[in-house]
């Protein structure tokens, strides 16, 4: 056995690894203005040409699956790019980014997507599976970002488990602000991000059957809004690096926060973000970088 999975599947997980997909789409107006309306942002109507902002790469490039080859929750069925990983629980754990040029509104653009690990581990709760994927995106052949994105597969948690230790905020706030979750707000994301996993959307399906105690609140989606807060604090902020890992899932049941700092001991440019559940209980860590 092999963290809790057979040798024999482990193996064939990781023989996965070095396959590459390559998507192209176009950098649609429409989707960024309706990104901007569904964050709330009063933000100009885009023009081609326009940046586009931190992050929002994320509007595209999804998988356009027919819905017969979903699975049950909404995912896409097993296999194909990423690796037939057979636990039923799959999750944004993380991402590291870096631009060296912004993606233009209004232009095709490429992704070529390579899997980079496949980590088989036994965890508290059981198996566990992290696969590691690059992606590289470019625009009239110049390659504009780079991101190491972090999935980690797992089960169900026993009856009775203990959960996790919450973790404390990372330091103290020098801006910060509430975030009000609602099911208009995840559904919008969802459908702009063409995300059919139903925790997001499908209460009935979340609570029940998932056993959470409300909507789960987008992962990617806290990592935009802590990018978002660091637009609002710094207009213009030229943006370098950012990396985030999730810690702690946020539902649609109460307001969160979400807060910023210089991160100690660093040069100029570096700040720490985090977000908080209402209890104040550490969600997500984050780190960027702006140009100073």
């Amino acid at each position: 056995m092999t963290g809790g999975l057979d040798e024999r599947t482990a193996d064939h997980l990781k023989t996965w690894v070095g396959r590459t997909e390559t998507v192209t789409d176009e950098i649609v107006a429409a989707q960024v203005a309706a990104m901007s309306a569904t964050i709330d942002r009063d933000d100009p109507a885009p023009k081609p040409g326009d940046p586009l902002p931190p992050l929002w790469h994320w509007l595209f490039f999804m998988p356009r699956m027919r819905r017969s080859l979903l699975g049950r929750d909404g995912h896409p069925a097993l296999g194909g790019f990423l690796p037939p990983v057979p636990l039923p629980r799959r999750m944004w754990a993380g991402s590291r980014l870096t631009w060296t040029s912004p993606l233009a509104v209004g232009a095709a653009a490429e992704k070529v997507s390579t899997v980079a690990d496949v980590a088989v581990k036994e965890g508290k709760t059981g198996p566990l599976v992290f696969v590691t994927v690059r992606h590289e995106l470019f625009q009239k052949g110049v390659s504009c970002l780079t991101e190491a994105h972090d999935i980690v597969y797992r089960g169900y948690d026993a009856p009775g488990a203990a959960k996790p230790k919450p973790l404390p905020p990372p330091g103290v706030p020098e801006f910060s602000r509430t975030v009000t979750p609602d099911p208009v707000l995840l559904f919008r994301y969802s459908a702009l991000t063409f995300n059919g996993h139903r925790i997001h959307y499908d209460r009935s399906f979340c609570t029940g059957e998932e056993g959470y105690p409300g909507l789960v609140f987008h992962g990617p989606l806290t990592a935009t809004l802590l990018v978002d807060l660091v637009r609002g604090r710094f207009p213009g902020a030229d943006i370098r690096s950012f990396a985030f890992r999730a810690v702690s899932p946020l539902f649609d049941t109460a307001p969160f926060s979400i807060h910023g700092c210089k991160t100690p001991q660093s040069d100029d440019g570096a700040y720490t973000l985090w977000a908080q559940n209402p209890e104040g209980a550490l969600a997500m860590q984050a780190e960027i970088r702006i140009a100073v």
